[in-house]
C-alpha cells in the first residue's frame, strides 16, 4: 500500500456522485510512521461528489483497532466509528488552514486523501483506552491484582486485639477524669 493510492484524480470524473472503498489496515499506518495501533481493520467509505465549481467529500469509517490498555497495558480491540466532511475549492493557492474546506490551485486534478484518513481514524480513538473486560470484571490480569492489591482503603481494620496494649493505657487516662 502506498500513498499514491489514495489519489483521486477529479479532472476525469463526471459531475455528480462517486463512491470510493478503501480498506485500512497497519501498513497504512506505517506509511505515517504511526506505531500505537497493533492491528487495524477499518473500512472507509468516501462519498464523493463532484460539482462545477467544488467537491464535496465525505468520510465514514467503520472497524476495529487493536490498542494496549492504558490500565493494564493488554491488547484488545477497540471499536471505531469516524466521519470527517470535507469540502475542496480552489483557489489562487493551497490552503488547507481550515479543517472542513480545502482550497486547492486553480488547474489541480488530483487530490490525496489519506492525510484525512489517516487523521480521522487516529481520533476516533478514545484517548483514554480502558479494556472493556475491566469494567465487566472479566479482565484476569497480574497487572489488574496488584492495583486492586494496592488500592487506597482496602487495608485490613484492625481490630480490638491487634492494637498494642500500651494504646489501652493511654485511652484510660481520657477516661479517668
Amino acid at each position: 500500500m502506498v500513498l499514491k493510492d489514495f489519489t483521486i484524480p477529479f479532472i476525469g470524473l463526471k459531475e455528480g456522485k462517486h463512491q470510493f472503498d478503501y480498506q485500512i489496515d497497519n501498513t497504512f499506518f506505517e506509511l505515517f510512521d504511526f506505531d500505537e495501533f497493533n492491528n487495524a481493520a477499518v473500512n472507509v467509505v468516501l462519498d464523493f461528489h463532484k460539482k462545477t465549481t467544488m467537491l464535496e467529500l465525505s468520510f465514514k469509517a467503520t472497524g476495529t483497532v487493536n490498542v494496549n490498555c492504558d490500565v493494564t497495558n493488554e491488547p484488545y480491540e477497540q471499536p471505531i466509528e469516524g466521519k470527517l466532511d470535507l469540502i475542496v475549492k480552489f483557489g489562487h493557492e493551497y490552503n488547507d488552514e481550515n479543517e472542513e474546506i480545502l482550497i486547492v490551485p486553480h488547474g489541480e486534478y488530483e487530490i490525496n486523501v489519506a492525510q484525512y484518513i489517516y487523521e480521522m481514524i487516529v481520533l476516533a480513538v478514545p484517548s483514554k483506552r480502558i479494556h472493556p473486560g475491566i469494567a465487566d470484571g472479566t479482565l484476569q490480569s497480574e497487572i489488574l491484582e496488584k492495583l486492586e492489591e494496592l488500592q487506597p482503603g482496602t487495608e485490613k481494620k484492625e481490630t480490638e486485639e491487634e492494637i498494642d496494649p500500651r494504646w489501652n493505657t493511654l485511652k484510660k487516662l481520657l477516661t479517668d477524669k
